[in-house]
């Protein structure tokens, strides 16, 4: 019986619908990236943002081309690194779906719930991972550091983090203490990489989603904000920032949107 989403915490119930926005983005002929799993985690957690036509008007709209890109940015992010940690995997199927090197060691931290649902459905489909993958069930609000080392992780090692849709449902101070404990871990070569709006609740994308408003907007708590930048670069991280319209054009799509929003990418220095 797989976990039904209701049990799931309000944030961690997103990732639901993020995944029904991959599962439709799989299916253009024109995809930027193939998910095979995303569709069987929408069914599983009862597609709560519904089929494509039931998405018009709502944050579904608003949000799929924005999740098309990411997806296929992060993917890029990720390929080729050995050590990664996804903060807050969700519903990610990175480790099933991409390709990785000999040796790769994938951790997903997240809610125990969250993983648990995940892995029901993925038992289900007969899914294999093709990297190590290493589950780390961890509130990312507590000592999440102590249970990752616990699992295996390798401080030693250039690490590629990713914290992917997080940062926005976090408030200063937690945003802080997050990367902050990412910055102990990591030694020189390690990246990070999350998303980040220059001019805050100005950017295009926000401001027509607070417009339709809903539960996934009240979740909202900024993150960093448009400091991110200045707060990676006085601990030792050397930044620089894509646009999702720039990715957007390389990937021969048009964003409708007036926003400068994109995603940082950070190496330790």
């Amino acid at each position: 019986m797989i976990t039904s989403p209701e049990e799931l915490p309000p944030v961690s119930r997103t990732a639901v619908g993020v995944a029904a926005l991959r599962a439709l983005e799989s299916q253009r002929p024109d995809r930027l990236f193939e998910d095979s799993y995303a569709g069987a985690f929408s069914v599983a957690g009862r597609a709560v943002l519904g089929d494509g036509d039931r998405l018009e008007g709502g944050l579904g709209e608003v949000f799929a081309e924005q999740v098309a890109v990411r997806t296929r940015f992060f993917d890029e992010y990720v390929r080729g690194s050995r050590q990664v940690v996804l903060l807050a995997a969700g519903l990610d199927a990175r480790a099933f779906r991409l390709e990785w090197p000999d040796g790769a060691r994938v951790f997903e931290l997240d809610l125990p719930d969250v993983l648990r649902f995940k892995d029901e459905v993925l038992a289900e489909l007969g899914a294999e991972p093709k990297c190590e993958r290493i589950e780390v069930p961890a509130d990312l609000t507590q000592d999440w550091v102590t249970k990752l080392r616990e699992a295996g992780f390798d401080a030693s090692r250039p690490t590629t983090w990713l914290a992917e849709g997080l940062l926005v449902y976090l408030g200063r101070e937690a945003a802080e203490g997050l990367l902050a404990r990412v910055t102990e871990l990591s030694v020189p070569g390690s990246r990070v990489s999350f998303e980040h709006r220059p001019e805050g609740e100005r950017d295009g994308l926000l401001q027509r989603a607070r417009r339709v408003g809903g539960p996934v907007t009240e979740l909202w708590r900024g993150g960093l904000g448009a400091e991110a930048p200045q707060w990676l670069a006085e601990r030792g991280w050397q930044s620089e920032m894509v646009t999702v319209r720039d990715l957007a054009a390389g990937y021969g799509r048009e964003v409708r949107d007036e926003t400068t929003g994109g995603f940082l990418v950070a190496t330790k220095r």
